[in-house]
């Protein structure tokens, strides 16, 4: 069996498993329940130009999945697997890294996935979300879920190398991401924002995921900053982070298995 498919079945095996733990799954289902409070308290105001909140909510909720999964669970994760020497036995494994890295990839984006279909599927049914109708719709809806997913999935493998234990990651990586979530204009109106904060939300793919997401469920862009889409500087700016993360995190990840 190759790496490739030898990293996807320890994903698949991971995440299995990760579903049958209460914890886990726990933690899923309030996440979902509190998006499904907030469609029915709010999901019939509008954002502004014609816009529902359900439909502003809906892809606020599916682009911060993505990016707490790269940022936030899977440096806790890797953070976890170096503190308890998981990391140093890959030395002693043949193909040991690229097998390790892609089925922690294979495990969030079956979160990803799962979690983004469920979002979609309560947004319909209780908040009436209006799904893509075209083609050219859902094509920007897949396009922007993976690459969002491959911008923000290496950065966090780094931050999970760079970091000692699982309690500090998660001290040093959840507020940032918070904040950065309230700054992206995920769960408001991007409009609303101070001019410096879009210039720094703008740094971050979570905003350009954000935005992609908007222009396949959205009738217009007049809830984003200069009235219009700009996909492809969003394909830019993530295809940018993505790069550097894949260049990057296997260099620091093959550091944190020497030391």
């Amino acid at each position: 069996m190759n790496t490739l498919a030898l990293g996807i079945r320890r994903g698949l095996i991971e995440q299995g498993s990760i579903l049958r733990d209460g914890k886990e799954l726990g933690a899923n289902v309030a996440g979902l329940v509190i998006y499904l409070m907030l469609i029915l308290w709010i999901g019939g105001n509008p954002a502004g130009g014609g816009i529902g909140m359900t439909a502003f909510i809906t892809v606020g909720f599916i682009a911060f999945t993505v990016f707490s999964a790269g940022i936030t669970t899977l440096p806790m994760l890797i953070a976890a697997d170096q503190e308890e020497g998981a990391l140093r036995r890959l030395r002693t494994l043949p193909r040991g890294l690229p097998v390790y890295l892609t089925g922690r990839a294979t495990s969030l984006v079956a979160h990803i996935a799962l979690n983004s279909v469920l979002i979609l599927a309560i947004g319909n049914l209780a908040g009436g979300l209006a799904l893509p109708s075209s083609l050219y719709g859902w094509a920007t809806l897949t396009w922007v879920l993976l690459l969002g997913t491959l911008a923000v999935v290496p950065v966090g493998a780094m931050i999970g190398a760079l970091l000692p234990s699982a309690k500090t990651a998660a001290a040093v990586v959840s507020l940032p991401t918070m904040l950065l979530m309230i700054a992206s204009g995920v769960m408001v109106p991007m409009t609303m924002m101070p001019e410096p904060v879009r210039w720094f939300a703008q740094v971050f793919p979570l905003y350009w995921q954000g935005h992609g997401l908007r222009a396949a469920f959205l009738p217009s862009a007049a809830a984003e900053p200069g009235g219009v889409w700009q996909l492809g500087t969003a394909a830019a700016v993530m295809g940018a982070w993505a790069v550097a993360g894949m260049v990057l995190a296997p260099r620091l990840l093959r550091r944190a298995i020497r030391t």
